[in-house]
């Protein structure tokens, strides 16, 4: 299913004997799109205590009752690390936040959203269950902090910038729950198309600039101005899914196609 990324803030957490708190930012990696955290806003709950959970903790958001649920306690929440979410977040306090659960990083273990019948998620196998952990390249990188993590937050509003010009506003992400990657961008282009906003994939971004505020897109303003309007009842395999992939001359079969985008002139 696909989420505007807006929609899920404010999102209750439900621990199995009560509520953590609400959804008030979602971080992704720049350059694989995948969502890696939820920043937990805990209220007078834990006055003072943020919290990070991995996407992959969370069971599938319900939306008929504006909430997440997860394997854990309250307890268990109430003694995790208190950490800060201002950006970058170090690896050593994302590997403290793991350790405190006693589940396996995504940088060991790979990125899997589907959780299992017992409540562990498939990507973070108890430590017992692995056997030694050797700290191989990846864990040895970005000591200070992750620099390709980012928050929607902070990067919704940011300028989206052509080869040939502005093209918009970053307005919304549209998420996909299959695997917590973010699908399409959608652009705010009143300034130059009034009334209809256009969506874009994150195939087509080259850069994120955290200094200017801006993202630079692989494509020209034409291009994009002339591809099919936002629809906000996209589905991951209904017709927009389909008409975007055409216009771009992509097969429509399945999303894998996606990374063959063709945006040349």
């Amino acid at each position: 299913m696909l989420w505007n990324a807006s929609a899920l803030r404010g999102f209750a957490i439900e621990a199995t004997d009560g509520q953590i708190g609400t959804v008030s930012d979602l971080l992704f990696d720049d350059l694989s799109w995948q969502l890696r955290w939820v920043v937990v806003h805990t209220g007078s709950w834990l006055l003072g205590h943020k919290v990070l959970l991995p996407l992959t903790a969370l069971r599938k958001p319900e939306r008929a009752t504006s909430r997440f649920t997860v394997q854990l306690t309250r307890q268990q929440v109430q003694d995790s690390p208190n950490v800060t979410t201002d950006l970058p977040v170090s690896r050593h306090m994302e590997a403290r936040i793991y350790h405190h659960y006693d589940w396996n990083p995504y940088w060991r273990s790979g990125f899997s959203s589907i959780a299992n019948s017992i409540g562990t998620p498939a990507s973070m196998p108890r430590s017992e269950d692995i056997g030694p952990r050797r700290q191989n390249e990846t864990d040895a990188m970005q000591p200070d902090g992750d620099p390709n993590l980012r928050s929607i937050i902070a990067v919704t509003g940011y300028h989206i910038e052509a080869r040939d010009g502005a093209i918009g506003h970053a307005e919304d992400f549209i998420i996909s729950d299959a695997a917590w990657h973010i699908r399409y961008v959608t652009v705010d282009t009143k300034n130059w198309l009034p009334g209809q906003r256009v969506v874009i994939v994150p195939q087509m971004i080259h850069e994120i600039n955290w200094v200017s505020r801006s993202i630079f897109v692989d494509a020209d303003v034409a291009l994009i101005k002339g591809s099919p309007p936002y629809d906000p009842d996209m589905t991951e395999d209904g017709p927009f899914n389909d008409r975007f992939k055409e216009y771009f001359g992509l097969k429509i079969e399945g999303h894998e196609d996606l990374d063959k985008l063709k945006i040349g002139n």
